[in-house]
């Protein structure tokens, strides 16, 4: 189990930009084709831009041609929790960072093998390390 960090709403604001903001703590998304790793390929580990847990390995990116950074699983089973979302009158699942609930995009059942799922993330929320930083 990962230890959870609470900050306030102000605590976030003076920590992150707007735009950062909007995204993690208020659920927005990036315009499609907009965000800094849609079409990197660089190796590394994905962490919150948040609070830097880590999220997601490099190696497990695809290009799923959606506009958006996509995995087809995250780093571990304590990366990332899940939870369902009907903002769109539709029922979707949400992902969010494990540790600080951070909103980084939502799962869709139409991702590559071996896991068949599509981790659709937004590259605001997201944060490229190299592996040991």
């Amino acid at each position: 189990m990962v230890e959870k960090i609470e900050k306030s709403e102000e605590e976030w604001r003076a920590q992150l930009s707007p735009e950062v903001f909007h995204v993690t703590r208020q659920h927005g998304t990036e315009r499609a084709f907009s965000g800094e790793y849609d079409q990197c390929k660089e190796p590394g580990i994905y962490t919150c831009r948040c609070c830097g847990h880590p999220l997601f390995d490099a190696e497990h990116k695809f290009d799923s041609g959606t506009g958006w950074p996509s995995f087809y699983q995250p780093l571990n089973d304590d990366a990332v929790a899940t939870k369902d979302d009907w903002s769109m009158l539709m029922k979707r699942t949400e992902v969010l960072c494990a540790r600080c609930d951070a909103h980084l995009g939502h799962v869709f059942p139409d991702g590559p093998m071996p896991t068949g799922q599509r981790y659709c993330m937004n590259s605001i929320a997201l944060e490229l390390k190299a592996k040991g930083e």
